[in-house]
């Protein structure tokens, strides 16, 4: 049905996968409509600049007309949105935004990324080397690549379709995670680390949906895993009767001046990217490109141009002395791991790390212990978080006590903005490497004007 639409509504249309996927139904040739009761940027520019953006804030029950093929209901719009009720009532198709990504590919090949971190960076690397080798392949991706205007494609004639899997929920009237909809022929599991607690209230509970996702594979199809992640091994190993596996951990590699040199089957290829995680992740890429007929060679040899994904270990600004990154890592794992990778790349250097407790997750009290030592690879840690924020979200309170017994007593501990860049301007930056790292923005700073001051100080 998905295929043959020629009319959609979008509720909800500004969310990031939302309105990148309007845009790729737009440039298919179907007519789009939606609506939000809020559109930020970059969402409304885009949708502005392909037509598609709506001409009034807020719901109306009256845009859902019976001649709609389908209404795409997303994530941020509630169970009783006027719309949606409309939509029931004259029986329109209604499908969650994975739900519709599966209707326009279930004809394909897919490949499926999924994993508690490292989803983006693989995803990229796959597009990455596609590209150089010029193959035909849609996707989804959850995060803005740079060179990329829309992180949805999708065509008639691509065999394949690449979707980087979030086990998050579908949307206010399907519960299932994102990745159980897929169906993937070829999937990965990048590593398995306790996220969406508000979703998932125990992490037996969390691994359930790897579980789940694994039973879903097509027959015939391939399963590529971590073996370095104990949970994600005992997967691999449990489907292993039911489906082709194929296993992955860290590579051989030196780290040189301006990267990596990788050392793979008597081979060493020179990579931009730095880091153990980074390289396990490009090892996973690989696995997942023979599965669609990529040699390893071809595949290690195109990732010689890759840069790293969008706000993954991206470099702000760079001088003799100086260096500053920024970087999406907000859960556990993440920290250890890009702190970690800074620290080693860069073991000469004075490394100060600043993230923010900025997610649902990070911001409770109960989960604060998880992120015990998180950071110990920097030389400096600084640890913000907002009572405004936390306020916000409706949780419980939190102390400066409380985040740094999290996290081992080892950091410094501050909740207001300027205090983080007061810190920041008080350190001596020569010969140093600052690492901001958050799924916001450390509530207002600018990491590229702060970036610049550094550098010019020098």
């Amino acid at each position: 049905m998905g295929n043959s639409a020629k009319k959609v509504h979008f509720i909800a249309i500004g969310g990031s996968a939302m309105h990148n996927l309007a845009i790729a139904l737009s440039r298919k040739g179907i007519t789009v409509t939606g609506s939000d009761d809020e559109i930020f940027e970059p969402s409304k520019s885009r949708l502005n600049k392909q037509g598609i953006l709506p001409a009034t804030i807020g719901w109306d029950a009256s845009r859902i007309t019976a001649d709609l093929d389908a209404v795409i209901l997303g994530m941020h719009a509630r169970e009783d949105n006027p719309e949606l009720a409309k939509a029931k009532e004259l029986n329109i198709p209604i499908f969650s935004y994975p739900e519709y990504l599966y209707e326009q590919s279930k004809d394909k090949t897919r490949v499926v990324i999924g994993g508690s971190h490292g989803k983006t960076t693989i995803t990229a690397m796959i597009l990455h080397v596609v590209n150089v080798l010029g193959l035909n392949v849609d996707y989804m991706v959850g995060a803005q690549l740079d060179g990329y205007d829309c992180m949805v494609k999708l065509s008639e004639d691509a065999p394949i379709m690449l979707l980087e899997g979030d086990e998050y929920l579908s949307s206010p009237i399907d519960r299932r995670p994102k990745f159980h909809l897929y169906r993937p022929n070829v999937a990965i599991i990048s590593g398995i680390a306790w996220d969406h607690i508000n979703v998932f209230p125990t992490f037996d509970n969390y691994v359930k949906q790897f579980d789940i996702f694994c039973s879903l594979i097509e027959p015939n199809g391939t399963l590529v895993y971590n073996t370095e992640d104990s949970e994600v091994k005992k997967l691999g190993e449990k489907y292993a009767s039911s489906c082709t596996t194929v296993e992955y951990q860290t590579p051989n590699y030196r780290v040189v001046e301006n990267g990596t040199l990788l050392s793979f089957e008597g081979k060493e290829y020179p990579l931009n990217i730095f880091g153990g995680h980074n390289l396990q992740n490009l090892m996973g890429a690989m696995k997942v490109g023979k599965a669609i007929g990529i040699s390893a060679d071809d595949f290690l040899t195109s990732m010689a141009t890759f840069t790293g994904a969008g706000k993954r270990l991206q470099k702000v600004v760079e001088s003799t002395d100086f260096v500053m990154y920024k970087d999406f890592a907000h859960s556990p794992s993440k920290l250890k791991a890009t702190t970690k990778a800074v620290k080693e790349q860069y073991a000469e250097r004075n490394v100060i790390a600043c993230m923010e407790l900025h997610t649902f997750s990070s911001l409770k009290k109960e989960f604060l212990p998880h992120y015990k030592d998180a950071m110990n690879a920097a030389d400096l840690a600084v640890v913000y978080f907002s009572h405004e924020v936390v306020a916000h979200k409706k949780l419980a309170p939190i102390t400066k006590e409380m985040v740094s017994e999290g996290f081992g007593g080892n950091v410094l501990v501050l909740t207001e903005t300027e205090d983080v860049l007061a810190f920041i301007r008080a350190q001596n930056w020569s010969n140093g490497v600052l690492l901001m790292m958050s799924s916001g923005n450390f509530d207002g700073i600018d990491y590229d004007a702060l970036g610049e001051e550094l550098s010019s100080s020098l």
